[in-house]
């Protein structure tokens, strides 16, 4: 379905998305679908189970190849280079439960070439500075998605994507993650 059409190029657009379509064989997981994010925005992609919206979020982040259709971050086609400049949180983040959260980061820094001086900015911004010490496998689901949202802060970026932040969250921990999201 087409969400919105793209005829002007706009200045603010960090994401532009045309025409994009995914086919595996003759299913159509996503179909002709195009939007436009701009900077500073929220942006959603809503829809049941099966609609395509983590099949939309793996081809803007090139782990799927589109069928058809044009994306475009930071008014680049290059997007291995554009997305260098963007933090991601998957729904199945993966973490060393025996290891600390500050540990986790540390080897989340190492493998984006980030700053380490960020681990405790992060660990703050996401209200886990004092459980950085803390085994991650003592987490609860909650701690485990702000320790996924501090990781993909890690490089600062200019864009966040999200596959599901709030899954498996009672209403306080979905209420904390869209504060942390509006901030």
């Amino acid at each position: 379905s087409n969400i919105s059409s793209l005829n002007s190029v706009n200045e603010n657009s960090i994401v532009e998305v045309v025409g994009l379509t995914k086919q595996f064989g003759k299913k159509v997981a996503v179909n002709d679908i195009s939007f436009n994010v701009n900077r500073g925005e929220i942006f959603g992609l809503l829809g049941p189970n099966g609609s395509g919206k983590t099949t939309t979020l793996s081809m803007i982040l090139t782990l799927l190849k589109p069928t058809y259709g044009n994306i475009k971050l930071f008014d680049s086609i290059d997007l291995a280079s554009a997305l260098k400049r963007t933090g991601v949180l998957l729904e199945s983040a993966n973490y060393y439960p025996e290891l600390s959260a500050e540990r986790n980061l540390l080897i989340s820094s190492f493998i984006k070439g980030t700053e380490k001086n960020r681990i405790d900015d992060v660990l703050e911004k996401t209200g886990l500075l004092e459980n950085k010490n803390q085994k991650v496998k003592t987490f609860s689901l909650g701690m485990k998605q702000r320790l996924s949202i501090a990781a993909a802060l890690l490089n600062d970026p200019e864009l966040l994507i999200f596959d599901e932040p709030t899954n498996g969250l009672d209403p306080q921990g979905i209420a904390e993650m869209r504060q942390l999201i509006s901030n």
